[in-house]
């Protein structure tokens, strides 16, 4: 918590101590998800136009932001998209929020369409930015248990501090259309959460836990309310024809 700036708020979620911040008052309810990586510092330019025609709720997905990053736990994985469905509509349960328009962007985007689907009566509308079906299916089953052997535990973390400490501004750039104006206090703010304890280990649950439904894409389909797709036409993340195939 003394990692956040003065606009910061906590929540109690399921156990959690969750970070979120929030724009605005009255309807519609804009709740936003972020991606793998990232935090809620992804919506900052947008949160305020947001919140100019209702409320915006922005939140740090558990293994990433200021979120608490939890090491032990039973039956109820905080890191598996299920947990990460239930603690949405949690969240939205918290502040007595019956319905919301929801937008996700890049894996955000997929669990933004699991709350959907799970719960239809409670999303007016969904908007999922560069979302990142294509390239969300998870490990194969036989996968994760190598995971967890403890060398393989030691060499990923370690693969993991090089990649997000020495690389960053590299990943950042590249999700950047215009480079130059990534500014630093752009990038600052999205290592922030590198000082945050236990952020490699949390992050490291999190890849574990990658449970994607494979069929979600396909089930799109069944969901009633509106869905604006949005992407970038020079997307070097999630590439632009991925979002046009998803549209069609």
């Amino acid at each position: 918590m003394e990692l956040a700036d003065s606009n910061s708020q906590f929540a109690d979620v399921m156990g959690l101590q969750l970070h979120y911040k929030k724009r605005g008052n009255g309807k519609p309810i804009f709740l936003l998800l972020h991606g793998f990586g990232a935090s809620l510092y992804t919506w900052q330019d947008i949160m305020t136009p947001l919140a100019s025609s209702g409320t915006a709720i922005a939140y740090d997905r558990p293994a990433f932001g200021l979120t608490e990053r939890p090491l032990d736990w039973r039956e109820w994985n905080p890191y598996s998209s299920s947990a990460q469905v239930d603690i949405a509509l949690s969240l939205l349960d918290k502040y007595a929020i019956n319905k919301a328009i929801i937008i996700g962007n890049s894996a955000g985007g997929t669990i933004a369409a699991q709350i959907s689907l799970r719960a239809p009566n409670r999303v007016s509308a969904l908007i999922l930015v560069s979302p990142a079906f294509q390239r969300s299916r998870g490990m194969p089953d036989w996968v994760t248990p190598l995971f967890r052997l403890p060398l393989v535990r030691s060499w990923g973390l370690k693969f993991i501090r090089s990649s997000f400490q020495k690389s960053g501004s590299s990943l950042l750039e590249i999700a950047w259309h215009d480079p130059t104006k990534l500014t630093l206090q752009t990038m600052e703010s999205y290592e922030l959460p590198l000082r945050a304890n236990n952020w490699d280990l949390g992050l490291w649950n999190f890849i574990l836990a990658n449970d994607t439904p494979s069929d979600l894409a396909l089930r799109l389909t069944e969901l009633k309310q509106p869905i604006l797709i949005v992407t970038g036409d020079d997307d070097r993340v999630i590439p632009t024809d991925d979002s046009v195939r998803l549209a069609e």
